[in-house]
């Protein structure tokens, strides 16, 4: 028992350390990032959009390679080479540069960890607790997130002057020093991983059952219940890409300041672990796949509401609460995505290819969704733009809603 809780730990501090560099400190931080780099959010998209592309490929091949090596070794490796990055990032580069090193990240946080995390959290579980496993992992993992993201923002608070400007030179130096003790996190992580994770040995096959076949790895896809899987996970990414702007909102539209802008996203990311564990202990009651819709509702009818200004002349504290109601419905999306490959029947073995074919669909927006964001917001976006980008994004969320009832169909015929 005790080395199965050290196991999850382990994974659940691995699980979103991998992502502390690229995504996170981008979501939190992003207010002071743009003025010290001196990007805008369509610039930004573009470097996201290049990791993107990499991890897409990564996505595939990963899943054939966690089927056939450590896992241990592969979220060591991972880990170190993601951390290379930030050393890189410190330096505060080029705009040109920033976009290398996205695309750098899109391979090594993904090619040989995605798929291996997803597995080894599969079978830390059972088939009767499937949501517990996967809520603790991104409950977690959310809890990790919103902890670093705390300790930057008070960070913030440290090095900008109570009294008087901030300078550039303050933001740059503030951020140089995130950005380097995020990145010593992320090798004292690997470490931490290599001495904690149980050493495995995959399972060797003598016959051709388990060796890549590229022609049923793309005929897998063309399956209803696989489709509407890799649905689900692409509309409840796109909405966890979303949150991304719930900061900039807070000061773009609600006049926050970066420090107080940066504490409501950080606030935000301490709802993900209540949102994701809640729902994957609520799922081993249930069914998970019946809860993903319920999910989708309430973040459509939110979005709408934000997207259409229903609210726009109340009080912040209205549009604070969708947006809390947003967060909430967004996270426990992530407790249960991975938690329904029980429901599709794959065998263990073949968790690790399933998780790479789903995920070539499902985190497609990693490609396109910070660009559509950045687009639609422009440099100094008004509540206008923010009210287009939430419109159309409830249609996403509807998209999503259709999938999960469509899911319910393929798999209660498949039973």
């Amino acid at each position: 028992m005790k080395n199965k809780i050290i196991s999850m730990l382990s994974l659940i501090i691995a699980g979103e350390a991998i992502f502390l560099l690229p995504f996170i400190s981008m979501r939190v931080f992003k207010p002071v990032i743009r003025e010290a780099f001196l990007i805008s959010d369509a610039q930004i998209g573009e470097a996201q959009a290049l990791y993107g592309i990499t991890a897409l490929i990564s996505y595939f091949f990963g899943g054939f390679i966690a089927d056939k090596w450590e896992v241990r070794k592969l979220l060591t490796i991972s880990l170190l080479l993601t951390a290379f990055g930030g050393l890189w990032m410190i330096s505060i580069p080029s705009i040109f540069t920033l976009k290398i090193l996205y695309a750098f990240w899109g391979v090594s946080t993904i090619l040989i960890f995605w798929a291996a995390l997803i597995k080894a959290t599969r079978q830390w579980g059972t088939k009767n607790n499937q949501g517990l496993s996967f809520g603790l992992l991104d409950g977690g993992r959310g809890f990790f997130a919103a902890t670093i993201a705390l300790f930057g923002a008070t960070i913030l608070s440290f090095f900008f002057p109570k009294n008087g400007t901030v300078t550039l030179d303050h933001k740059i130096q503030t951020l140089q020093f995130i950005i380097g003790s995020i990145t010593l996190i992320v090798f004292l992580v690997a470490v931490l991983v290599w001495f904690t994770l149980p050493k495995t040995i995959p399972k060797k096959s003598t016959t051709n059952e388990f060796q890549f076949n590229f022609e049923k790895a793309l005929t897998l896809i063309t399956k209803p219940k696989v489709i509407y899987h890799s649905v689900i996970i692409f509309c409840a990414y796109c909405a966890y890409k979303l949150t991304g702007v719930y900061g900039t909102y807070a000061k773009d539209v609600w006049g926050y300041s970066i420090e107080k802008a940066t504490y409501f996203a950080v606030f935000i990311q301490y709802l993900r672990p209540i949102g994701t564990i809640s729902i994957g202990w609520v799922a081993d009651k249930f069914i998970p796949s019946k809860l993903i819709i319920p999910c989708f509702s309430i973040l459509a009818i939110a979005s709408s509401v934000l997207g259409l200004g229903i609210f726009q002349n109340q009080p912040v504290f209205i549009s604070f609460v969708f947006f809390i109601f947003m967060a909430l419905g967004t996270y426990a999306l992530r407790g249960l995505y991975f938690a329904i490959i029980e429901e599709t029947k794959t065998p263990i073995q073949r968790t690790g290819t399933l998780v790479g074919i789903i995920s070539i669909v499902g985190f497609a927006p990693d490609i396109f969704m910070s660009l559509f964001v950045g687009y639609m917001l422009g440099k100094n976006p008004t509540i206008l733009e923010y009210q287009s980008l939430f419109t159309y994004f409830s249609l996403i969320l509807i998209t999503g809603l259709l999938a999960a009832v469509g899911f319910r169909k393929a798999t209660a015929k498949s039973l």
